[in-house]
């Protein structure tokens, strides 16, 4: 399963109706109500890696020893098995930029994930088309970020969409099915 960082696992800034990504551990806010969420999942047997674009790495807004320091934190708080990051700006074309697959490719091989029996969990499009692209399941907590970009379900809660990944995986069948 695969877990969107900014607004999903942290809270974000916004800005001019844009999310802004926190550049330092001072302004990093652990969404501490996504933590029971979270070791449910991975009391399930799901693996759990998180994903984030951060272009502030390319950019120079953001050092590597402040995103390694945020995400030890999320470490402590959260059952999780990876964080992959793309450090690219989208002018970059890089392949591991959402909302291409890269990022999921790069787990797949990895961790030898089945991508078609996999889930990815945002409040954002890119997520939604990343997902696509990789044949994951997308599963998107109703924001202002969603976009018109094509997603498998959109939910209300971070619950609701826990509880709706529980039951997929109690019917895999119906993973095959869904439109």
């Amino acid at each position: 399963m695969f877990i969107e960082r900014d607004g999903i696992l942290n809270r974000v800034r916004i800005e001019r109706r844009h999310q802004v990504s926190p550049l330092t551990l001072e302004d990093f806010q652990v969404n501490q109500e996504a933590a029971p969420l979270l070791r449910q999942l991975k009391a399930a047997g799901l693996l759990l890696i998180a994903t984030t674009n951060q272009p502030g790495l390319s950019r120079g807004d953001q050092s590597r020893r402040e995103l390694d320091r945020m995400h030890d934190l999320l470490r402590r708080v959260f059952p999780l098995d990876d964080i992959l990051v793309c450090p690219h700006e989208a002018a970059d074309q890089c392949p591991c930029r959402k909302p291409k697959p890269g990022l999921l490719l790069e787990a797949a091989f990895k961790w030898q994930v089945d991508l078609d029996q996999s889930f990815v969990v945002s409040d954002k499009w890119p997520d939604a088309e990343m997902a696509r692209a990789a044949g994951c399941t997308s599963l998107l907590l109703q924001s202002p970020w969603l976009g018109d970009a094509r997603r498998d379900f959109t939910l209300p809660s971070l619950e609701a969409i826990v509880a709706k990944i529980l039951a997929l995986r109690a019917q895999p069948s119906a993973l095959a099915v869904q439109s």
